[in-house]
């Protein structure tokens, strides 16, 4: 959906989302903007990241808006994660002037309990999401049961530090060497 699409079918008259949907986040004229470094530090094409923030902006409305905490997908909380490190523009101009509250982000006390909260506070959001805005985005907000199964397995990877295959290229390479392996005492 475009975005002169997407703001016709949401909440063009509400307040905060008049204030929300042209907010730019961090200072204008910057050689890397925010979507540009949000790109960067992910892996993401400059596409994808400003998906991402528009995104992150309904999750900011829903936030503001739904009198009940929200949770954000992976992609989003990545999203929140860089605005906060742009402090002043986070907590002097975002959350006063555009959101017209605060919004903290917590961090997860760990544990069963933790996680089955988590689980149960993302699948409303969604649900709050759908009744918004429609259907999410599934690459940008995957189903709920997907931080039982996948999330707790994901790790974040430095590129310098680990070399990264796709998995159908690393079975490739792993039997090509296991080939190879087998091959050199034919060679002696």
């Amino acid at each position: 959906m475009s975005e002169s699409a997407f703001q016709q079918a949401s909440q063009p008259d509400h307040p905060v989302w008049a204030s929300l949907f042209p907010y730019t986040i961090g200072p204008e004229g910057t050689a890397l903007s925010f979507a540009q470094r949000l790109a960067r530090e992910n892996g993401w094409t400059q596409a994808h990241a400003e998906r991402v923030i528009l995104e992150y902006k309904k999750f900011c409305f829903l936030a503001a808006t739904e009198g009940r905490e929200v949770t954000p997908s992976d992609a989003v909380d990545q999203a929140w994660h860089l605005h906060l490190t742009y402090t002043r523009d986070y907590w002097e101009r975002f959350c006063p002037r555009v959101l017209g509250c605060k919004l903290h982000h917590g961090p997860t006390a760990g544990g069963a309990d933790e996680r089955n909260r988590h689980f149960a506070q993302y699948a409303e959001t969604l649900r709050c999401y759908e009744r918004q805005f429609g259907s999410p985005p599934a690459d940008i907000w995957p189903e709920a049961r997907h931080l039982l199964v996948e999330a707790p397995r994901a790790r974040r990877v430095h590129p310098r530090e680990m070399l990264i295959l796709p998995r159908r290229a690393a079975w490739a390479a792993l039997l090509a060497a296991l080939a190879a392996a087998a091959l050199v005492p034919l060679l002696w």
